[in-house]
């Protein structure tokens, strides 16, 4: 590259000596010019009467000539600097491959200059080799050549730095790029750059070795340098062994903040060396001095007139003697949800700020002074909302905690981002609020910035179960707005914006089975408080099945009727239809994050000749009562991060033979005995949610479920709402009312207990869930993650048998999908440890496909 503006230095001095010995010495041809000019004479001066630009096409002739200086009118040298100066100033733009200004002719004082430019070649295609597809996309970004740009050498080389810098950084220190050019043979003046890129191998750590380490081993240095590991070492198999310097680099300011964090606040790193090896690996050497172990002294606090100075130190969580450890002393003050400037800021003084100043150290102990600043409290004067392009405002700003002329609260800003998340209508990892302060009048303004996304769901499945082949529809519109149901414009192609669910479900087996269902929420009932009405109404039916269907069901502990069955007979049937209505309220004690549910509803059962069941002919009826207490503070319902769901079930009869002087035990008709239903069904659940990184991408999710359905009458105990336990937890078809509870790597129902007659009879069921989980992208059109588990459950037939260390135990990996149009999707494969209700299995493997659920 040197060689090449050498010699094109040496052509432009070489081509302006022949430029001016060319317009001498035509001088004397011309009529009424000067007939001779002479170096080593004196210089003469002339008129530049006129400028004209040859041999360029794509771009401005006036703009060329601005760029040379010259101008029209002006009086120049021959010979003399402003032509040699014209020249130097387009060989410094570098758009051009040769340069030349040359007279086209003299008349007496008068001089016509002609500007001569050969262009630099244009880009015509880019074409990399050696690198994947997205390496490629990637690496065209940082090169950044645009395709009819100028190729210039700098941009070469540019080019060239860009690539080899981008693959160093990404561990292939080897990196080798050429860049050829050649000539496009289908446009004049256009080239073909085609750069090879050879990435070599990455370079990885053959050795970590540190030296002046006394307070941490190496072992723990080790697991610190999260990104720099040794390769060969077992404990290492899980990390990457690779060298990359950018990461290296955050591995020395780690190391370094660990030793600050033990109270070696004086810590530094007194050498580090990476050495090449000939195999391709790298050898690092660290020597540390870890210094003195400090502590905390005296802890005055300056300025506050708001808390008390116990209340702070309440809050600060420091006590003198504790090792200094300012990573923990940010957080004490700034960082954590209950840190002391929370305080502050949830009451208002968004001004507030707090300065920790060290006033004295001696020997090993640190006195600090906090000189708190309060100002004055801030109130919200104006709340913004963007971004909300389908969903109507007042549904937003229904959910906002943050109200005009309320005082400024940092928790009820992060507040009401959980709540928007809790909606389904916008992207939960783009909801940013702007805060902007006004400091001047003691003012705030809001803005919150949302990004609508698509939330309503299409169901359209096929599924194998109870030897029949199930089809299902089902359409849910998150985000429907009944009030605009009969407004013709609304229907865009729905109307949308009010925030209610409308969901519609179908199940079709052919001539065997089938089943519908519309449900219906209003999440604001009467618009002014969070209370929502629910209801849904459904209907099945279920026809006359052939001896396959039950011979095989009879394995899975449902009845010993189903053996005896026949063949199709379609006058057989069983009939439910059902509705409810349900309504839910947001509590504010214990505290806002409670809910309350109620709800009633009835089931109608109709059996004829229905030989398969407990009864055959006859009514039933259900009417039962619901009550659910809940407390749900996640962060996020598709990947949750933090936060935990708790709820309290408790589902009742009206106790029918306690308002009967009837003796039971001795009514042998069983349509007299399930004519009316009774029962208490009592459920919990918990689960917790908690991030284990820095970045809160990995997160471990642990959860609780426990069941109990309990009888007024031994002799009316419900042949309805049993516990059906194992497998994938989707309920799909189900023969009559009873509840899945999914245990993945056995088979679905196979830990249901069975009764003496062995009947399906799991009357009380005990479940955990250990969930470790990971991101892999978390785009609101498709998210996924990844994820690992350990489970464990059991069920029993009556509370007397109930053992909750009698668990039948699994663990597998799992994916899930979150389509907007489709839902929650995922496949797990589980593996069993113990052996199931039918027998010697321990040891299976089962692949679980879910839809619309989660674990």
């Amino acid at each position: 590259m040197n060689k090449f503006f050498g010699y094109m230095e040496g052509n432009y001095r070489f081509k302006l000596i022949i430029s001016f010995l060319l317009l001498f010495s035509t001088l004397g041809q011309a009529q009424d010019i000067v007939p001779t000019i002479s170096y080593t004479g004196t210089p003469k001066k002339y008129e530049i009467a006129g400028i004209e630009v040859v041999g360029v096409e794509n771009l401005d002739p006036k703009i060329l000539i601005n760029i040379s200086g010259l101008r029209i009118g002006q009086k120049i040298t021959v010979p003399g600097d402003e032509v040699s100066e014209a020249i130097r100033k387009y060989w410094k733009h570098g758009l051009f491959s040769d340069v030349e200004i040359r007279a086209a002719k003299i008349v007496e004082r008068t001089i016509f200059l002609e500007i001569k430019l050969v262009e630099r070649p244009r880009l015509s295609d880019i074409t990399f080799h050696g690198l994947k597809k997205s390496e490629i996309e990637t690496v065209s970004e940082k090169v950044a050549m645009m395709k009819g740009s100028q190729v210039t050498p700098f941009m070469v080389d540019r080019a060239e730095k860009y690539v080899t810098d981008y693959f160093v950084g990404k561990g292939f220190y080897n990196t080798e790029v050429d860049i050829i050019q050649k000539d496009d043979s289908a446009k004049n003046n256009f080239v073909i750059l085609d750069i090879y890129v050879d990435k070599k191998e990455k370079v990885k750590v053959k050795s970590l070795v540190f030296e002046g380490n006394e307070a941490l081993t190496d072992a723990k240095l080790n697991k610190v340098m999260k990104k720099t590991n040794e390769k060969g070492k077992i404990l290492n198999f899980f990390r990457t062994k690779k060298f990359i310097l950018e990461d290296y680099e955050k591995d020395l300011v780690a190391l370094t903040d660990k030793y600050n964090e033990l109270g070696y606040r004086d810590m530094r790193l007194v050498s580090q060396t990476v050495t090449k090896n000939l195999d391709n690996t790298v050898d690092v050497h660290i020597k540390v001095e870890e210094g003195n172990v400090y502590y905390f002294g005296d802890i005055t606090w300056v300025g506050n007139s708001i808390y008390t100075t116990q209340m702070l130190n309440y809050r600060l969580r420091i006590k003198k003697g504790d090792v200094y450890n300012q990573k923990y002393l940010d957080e004490r003050l700034t960082e954590k949800d209950d840190a002391v400037h929370n305080l502050y800021m949830d009451n208002g003084y968004l001004f507030s700020n707090i300065n920790p100043v060290e006033m004295r150290v001696e020997n090993d102990t640190i006195d600090l002074e906090m000189r708190i600043y309060e100002g004055q409290q801030a109130t919200i004067n104006e709340v913004i909302i963007k971004g909300n392009t389908k969903t109507h405002e007042q549904v937003v700003r229904r959910e906002i905690r943050t109200k005009p002329g309320q005082l400024f609260s940092k928790s009820e800003l992060i507040r009401t981002i959980r709540e928007l998340a809790q909606l389904g209508h916008f992207d939960p990892e783009k909801i940013s609020p702007d805060v902007r302060p006004n400091q001047d009048n003691g003012t705030v303004d809001l803005v919150y910035n949302l990004e609508e996304k698509a939330n309503d769901q299409i169901e359209l499945s096929g599924g194998y179960g109870a030897g029949m082949f199930v089809g299902s529809l089902g359409l849910k519109f998150s985000n429907f707005s009944m009030r605009n149901f009969f407004n013709g414009e609304a229907w865009r192609p729905l109307p949308t914006g009010d925030g209610q669910t409308l969901a519609l479900r179908a199940q079709l087996s052919g001539q065997y089975y089938q089943s519908y269902s519309i449900s219906f929420t209003e999440p604001w009932f009467g618009g002014k408080k969070p209370n929502s009405l629910s209801f849904s109404v459904y209907h099945s039916i279920q026809t006359g099945v052939n001896r396959g269907l039950y011979n095989q069901s009879s394995n899975y502990g449902y009845s010993n009727y189903y053996s005896q069955a026949n063949l199709s007979v379609p006058d057989q049937h069983m009939k439910i239809t059902g509705a409810s209505l349900g309504f839910g309220k947001r509590l504010r004690w214990p505290d806002d994050w409670f809910q309350l549910y109620t709800e009633v509803s009835y089931q109608h059962y109709d059996l004829k000749d229905w030989n398969y069941f407990i009864f055959n002919d006859g009514q039933s009826n259900n009417l039962n009562f619901k009550v659910i207490l809940s407390r749900r503070s996640i962060d996020n319902p598709i990947y949750t991060r933090s936060g935990s769901d708790f709820s309290v079930g408790l589902e009742f009869t009206p106790p029918w033979s306690k308002f009967s002087d009837k003796d039971w035990s001795m009514v042998t008709s069983l349509e007299e005995k399930y004519q009316l239903i009774e029962y208490h069904k009592w459920t919990f659940k918990g689960a917790v949610f908690k991030p284990i990184d820095n970045r809160e991408k990995l997160v471990v999710m642990g959860k609780m479920e426990m069941g109990f359905l309990g009888y007024y009458n031994e002799y009316l105990k419900s042949p309805f709402e049993k516990f059906v336990l194992g497998g994938d937890g989707m309920a799909g078809y189900n023969m009559y009312g009873s509840q899945t509870v999914g245990l993945r790597g056995y088979k679905n129902g196979s830990l249901t207990a069975v009764d003496k007659y062995g009947s399906r009879d799991g009357n009380v069921y005990e479940k955990l869930t250990l969930e470790v989980r990971y991101p892999l992208t978390l785009n609101p059109s498709a998210t996924v993650f990844a994820l690992t588990f350990l489970e464990a459950g059991n069920s029993w037939s009556t509370f007397d048998q109930f053992n909750p260390f009698e668990l039948k135990r699994s663990a597998g990996v799992g994916l899930r999908i979150f389509l907007p149009m489709f839902g929650l999707m995922g496949i797990d494969w589980g593996h069993r440890f113990d052996d199931s209700v039918y027998g010697n299995d321990a040891g299976g493997n089962e692949f679980h496909f879910v839809m619309g659920q989660s674990f």
